[in-house]
């Protein structure tokens, strides 16, 4: 009974699996998920029969990487990109000051309404944003005339003020500075340092993961704005790339290549981003995080 038993369990332990078997279900779901990516790059070689041919064609038979150096002819897509990457950036800088001073004032300090202040500006994040696109409108428009002398509707600016801080932005790194030990803080303050040096010189060097995880959400999701600048921007030459790669699109034709093209190279920046400010969250993850356990 014994060597049947062993022998049993060496062939029990020889069909065993190298991986886990989540990997059957994963596998699958990855090849399904980056299926719409691969169309989207075989599309942005293709000739436009080609990307008009059903069943759609995933093996062209001649790559036409023209569609890349067309795609830039054929509509101001610098200017579209500049504009990008202005917006981002600078809403990711007003992000990060903004929702850090707020986040470290409802994480720290006691004062008189602070619980109920901080829970209207979490109701906000259950609020749609077409429910407030219209107001919205109309306080941006008020302010580029009366108060930011002309940086209102048509303008970049437009794009910048109303996301220059966000509920998500303030409650995120109020939770994580509540993480954060306190003892730190209080030694600072016991030498002399004032709230903001306390925050500038330990907080937030203490915080670079959630800082560089909210800067590349952040960047995110205004580089793929789309709804708000078509509500606030009808010239050309203050387009950002979502807005900009809709003029490929007409009511009664769509040039399917050359607008898959630029999706393509509008997908660089946010790539380098993400990958970016993953090996960075890492770092930070390894030279901060045992300090605050």
């Amino acid at each position: 009974m014994s060597a049947q038993t062993h022998a049993g369990g060496r062939s029990r332990r020889r069909f065993r699996l190298p991986f886990s078997g989540w990997h059957l279900v994963l596998l699958p779901a990855s090849l399904v998920l980056i299926f719409p990516f691969i169309w989207l790059i075989v599309t942005s070689v293709e000739t436009p029969a080609e990307a008009l041919h059903f069943p759609p064609i995933l093996t062209p038979h001649v790559l036409r990487f023209a569609n890349y150096p067309d795609a830039l002819n054929a509509a101001p897509f610098g200017r579209f990109f500049i504009n990008s990457a202005v917006v981002a950036v600078v809403t990711v800088l007003c992000n990060l000051v903004f929702c850090s001073l707020a986040g470290y004032a409802f994480a720290r300090l006691r004062f008189l309404g602070r619980s109920a202040l901080f829970v209207v500006i979490m109701t906000t994040l259950m609020v749609p944003f077409q429910v407030t696109m219209i107001p919205q409108f109309i306080i941006t428009k008020w302010l580029g005339v009366h108060v930011l002398a002309g940086i209102g509707i048509n303008h970049i600016g437009a794009l910048i003020v109303p996301n220059a801080a966000t509920a998500f932005g303030v409650f995120f790194l109020r939770q994580f500075f509540r993480t954060l030990p306190v003892e730190y803080e209080e030694s600072a303050r016991v030498d002399g340092a004032n709230r903001l040096t306390v925050l500038w010189r330990i907080v937030l060097p203490l915080s670079l993961p959630a800082l560089a995880t909210l800067a590349a959400l952040t960047f995110l999701d205004s580089w793929n704005n789309f709804l708000w600048p078509l509500i606030a921007i009808d010239s050309t030459s203050q387009m950002t790339l979502p807005l900009g790669l809709a003029t490929f699109q007409s009511a009664h034709s769509t040039d399917w290549t050359l607008l898959m093209a630029g999706n393509v190279m509008s997908l660089i920046p946010m790539l380098i981003i993400f990958f970016g400010a993953q090996r960075y969250f890492i770092r930070s993850v390894a030279a901060t995080g045992l300090a605050g356990t």
